[in-house]
């Protein structure tokens, strides 16, 4: 095959690590080499980094994505008789991290434009919450494929009923809102370094930001094992939830050129647009909105299957995100629903696919994407 022709991966980390490999190297090497494999500096000098990054006052590593909310909701003593209210059109893990603590997860609809908590359907399942005798505590604000959420007409309903505000932002790490960069929005903030993800390692991580001193002291004593002032004074439940340090060092070499991968990103996005915008329905980002774009989704219809499958023949890869909601997956829909139903949320499952987005995606590479796309709508339309 021709460079123009050649198989396209859904994300490709090898183009990174090219520039930035004799860096990383270094770094892991300077690990090795002090031997302090758990909360070494490199992992306080990240903490100190993704405070400046962000603007948080504070930020507080630990081993995953998923251990970062549910940190967070222990410390704010969520628990059994808890509601949380969650998306239902999203990754399993904003569900599981308040299951896993006794509270149950309430599940809401999204927006049809953004994918995001519709503030109406959560206005409607704080009602029935209330009906059902659970105590609304906590919503998780899932920032769906980079695209911040509308934080703060949430915000706005949470607390005026003393419900809590998390952010889930996996996805959208480096992405703002209004000038404010995610991490400082909500009464807390959460974030994933799984290595697919906009600023990912080379292995688990995750991080909490917050501006709130005492939760951050609770975190971070959670994290190790309820620790209190001494390491074998543990002064409540915890969990075992450290960045390891190695990871820590490739992530402070990644974030040195995050900001221009953030670039690179959007231009990515500009390309998808101009090319299908006539066409397809992509994504709807408002002007005071920035994206990650941890994604690019487009919602197809009926055709989705099919343009998937043709994708795929043309040697480009794609991602189903995601391809049944929360409410309906085997292990949750067991969980209560708001009463409006989440009729969005099962419609995008069956509709949407995500085509390939990173940083080092090339324009030819974007036009035989976006042609191989628009030739599959064509053949698709033609045969119903």
């Amino acid at each position: 095959m021709s460079e123009y022709t050649s198989a396209i991966n859904f994300i490709d980390l090898s183009a990174q690590q090219k520039l930035i490999r004799s860096k990383i190297d270094l770094g892991i090497k300077k690990v090795l080499d002090h031997g302090q494999y758990i909360m070494g500096p490199e992992v306080r000098e990240f903490e100190a980094t993704l405070q400046i990054f962000t603007g948080a006052k504070h930020a507080i590593t630990c081993a995953n994505g998923t251990d970062a909310l549910t940190l967070v909701l222990m410390a704010w003593g969520v628990g059994y008789g808890d509601a949380v209210f969650v998306p239902s059109f999203t990754y399993v893990a904003s569900a599981e991290a308040p299951s896993q603590i006794g509270a149950t997860p309430f599940f809401i609809d999204v927006c049809e434009e953004t994918f995001n908590i519709n503030p109406e359907s959560f206005k409607q399942a704080i009602l029935d919450c209330k009906g059902l005798g659970l105590n609304p505590a906590a919503v998780i604000v899932v920032d769906l494929f980079g695209q911040p959420a509308d934080v703060d007409s949430i915000t706005n309903i949470a607390h005026s009923e003393n419900i809590k505000v998390l952010v889930d932002a996996a996805q959208s790490f480096g992405a703002s809102s209004k000038g404010r960069c995610v991490g400082t929005m909500g009464d807390a903030t959460t974030t994933s370094f799984f290595p697919a993800k906009p600023l990912g390692c080379y292995g688990d991580g995750g991080a909490v930001l917050t501006d709130n001193d005492n939760d951050a002291e609770l975190i971070k004593s959670i994290r190790l094992h309820g620790k209190g002032s001494e390491k074998y004074d543990n002064v409540r439940i915890g969990l075992n939830s450290r960045l390891d340090t190695i990871q820590a060092s490739i992530l402070l070499e990644k974030i040195k050129i995050f900001h221009d991968e953030l670039s690179l990103r959007d231009k990515v996005a500009e390309e998808y647009e101009s090319r299908l915008s006539e066409y397809i329905k992509t994504p709807m980002l408002p002007s005071y909105l920035t994206s990650a774009w941890a994604q690019y989704t487009l919602r197809l219809g009926n055709k989705r299957d099919f343009i998937k499958s043709h994708l795929n023949t043309s040697g480009i890869s794609s991602v189903i995100y995601y391809p049944l909601p929360l409410c309906e997956q085997a292990g949750y829909k067991h969980f209560p629903s708001v009463s409006t139903g989440t009729e969005v949320s099962k419609a995008l499952s069956k509709e949407v696919l995500s085509l390939p987005m990173h940083p080092y995606l090339k324009k030819h590479q974007i036009g035989q994407i976006s042609d191989a796309l628009l030739d599959a709508c064509k053949i698709g339309l033609n045969s119903l």
